[in-house]
């Protein structure tokens, strides 16, 4: 067997030496695929200390993916930096990791297959925008319904609060949203507000599709309905893919009512969750076997 790539997994925050037990399944397959596993402290990691985050990391050791928790942009590259002076390599560098990550880094691939977005900077912590500088941005969407979230995340769980405005033309409820969505984010708000055009999908969930090097290896449903995993058309989502030129990445596809499979969210796959009992054998075989670009 030719040499595997390994893989970065989160170490339990109970006990540093042995993987998460939430990634369970994903190091079964990793392992089974001949994958080669070390641990990253991702506490420290988020803290600011990337050299401690990676002591458990065998200098030398070759190429990773990470395979964990969300980590923001700027820690990532902190992260590929850190191993760097181990020896080692991330197989999915910062600048690539952000492209996937952060919608206004992937939105211009798949302009036309996703619903219109406008954004800007907002600094964590800071106030959100002004009723008017809100009203120009969202200007090239139109008056109708619209949706609130950062660069990376949503609240979806909190729809009519900090979430949905029914119509982008009210200022004073499209002002409330923000303020709200801002207030809640606080310090966890990723590089800025976007606001995007809303749009009605049928009933039946969700797919993530999991693509390595430009290939769908992998269709599971999407962890918010785990229950239900519709069989999206990839054809023109493929062509948006390899536009992006990215390693590992997912993209979440939903069915519009009008009969329109729509990118709901585009991610790096190796921060994206996977529904439990989903099947990574394939995906994880493809990833150890993957070669070096």
């Amino acid at each position: 067997m030719s040499e595997r790539n390994g893989f970065l997994f989160c170490a339990d925050p109970l006990r540093a030496s042995r993987p998460d037990p939430q990634f369970a399944e994903d190091i079964a397959a990793a392992r089974a695929a001949g994958g080669r596993i070390a641990l990253l402290d991702h506490d420290a990691l988020l803290a600011g200390d990337a050299a401690g985050a990676v002591a458990r990391v065998a200098r030398d050791s070759g190429p990773y993916w990470y395979r964990g928790w969300m980590i923001p942009s700027a820690r990532y590259a902190q992260l590929e930096t850190a191993l760097g002076a181990r020896g080692c390599t991330l197989l999915t560098d910062a600048v690539g990791y952000r492209r996937a990550h952060e919608l206004p880094c992937w939105y211009e691939e798949f302009d036309g297959l996703t619903p219109r977005s406008v954004w800007c900077a907002v600094a964590p912590g800071g106030p959100p925008p002004a009723a008017d500088e809100l009203a120009g941005l969202v200007a090239p969407l139109g008056t109708g319904p619209g949706i609130v979230k950062d660069f990376v995340k949503s609240r979806k769980h909190e729809w009519d609060e900090a979430c949905y405005v029914p119509a982008l033309a009210d200022r004073h409820q499209l002002a409330s949203v923000v303020d709200r969505f801002v207030d809640l984010q606080g310090d966890f708000l990723a590089g800025g507000l976007v606001l995007r055009a809303f749009e009605p999908f049928a009933a039946g969930g969700e797919a993530r599709v999991w693509w390595v090097d430009g290939e769908a290896v992998l269709v599971t449903a999407h962890p918010d309905t785990p229950g239900l995993r519709p069989a999206p058309e990839l054809s023109s989502v493929r062509e948006a893919v390899g536009r992006l030129g990215l390693r590992w990445v997912t993209t979440d596809l939903a069915l519009r009512e009008d009969g329109v499979w729509r990118v709901v969210e585009v991610g790096d796959g190796q921060v994206s969750g996977c529904p439990a009992g989903a099947g990574t054998a394939d995906l994880f075989a493809a990833l150890a076997a993957a070669g070096a670009r």
